[in-house]
């Protein structure tokens, strides 16, 4: 369940030839350290530029967080992608409120994001395909750098790959 399906470097290594290959339909998204770095509320430079690839391919996007609506918000609007805040991830609520609104089934979704804790038990225990992406950024909060600790030990010396590469 702590394992990611796959293991990339950004969430720009997601392509659509993969995600046709793997019958992937829509992409559940987590904000911090996947799009931007922690707290920004900038995007990374080539994110718009990936999502706009996606939206012409078909690819449906929700961004789901932990964070608060205050935090989400603005910078899902910014993207302009729908968003659930305080998703409470590895819960499945806000998946399962995110395949609602991307109108799919977990197989046919990808779970992106940085934290094995969060980001992919929700998806695994979701049922959709998990990437992890290698953080954008250092962590700055106490207890994310204690997790980083543990997801060491989870992955085992397993370093991101290119989806070309697997």
């Amino acid at each position: 369940m702590l394992q990611p399906d796959y293991y990339i470097n950004r969430v720009t290594g997601l392509t659509l030839p993969f995600l046709r290959r793997k019958g992937i339909r829509g992409l559940v998204l987590d904000v911090d350290n996947t799009l931007t770095t922690h707290d920004n509320p900038t995007p990374w430079p080539d994110i718009a530029a990936w999502l706009d690839t996606m939206r012409q391919g078909g690819i449906g996007m929700v961004i789901v967080s932990n964070n608060s609506d205050n935090r989400v918000r603005p910078f899902a609007e910014l993207l302009g992608l729908d968003y659930v805040a305080d998703g409470q991830k590895p819960r499945l609520a806000g998946m399962r409120r995110a395949a609602r609104r991307l109108g799919l089934s977990p197989a046919e979704i990808a779970v992106v994001g940085d934290q094995i804790f969060t980001d992919i038990l929700g998806g695994n225990r979701f049922g959709a395909l998990t990437v992890m992406v290698a953080p954008l950024g250092p962590e700055t909060v106490p207890f994310i750098k204690f997790k980083r600790v543990l997801e060491r030990g989870v992955l085992h010396g397993r370093q991101p790959q290119e989806l070309e590469e697997v």
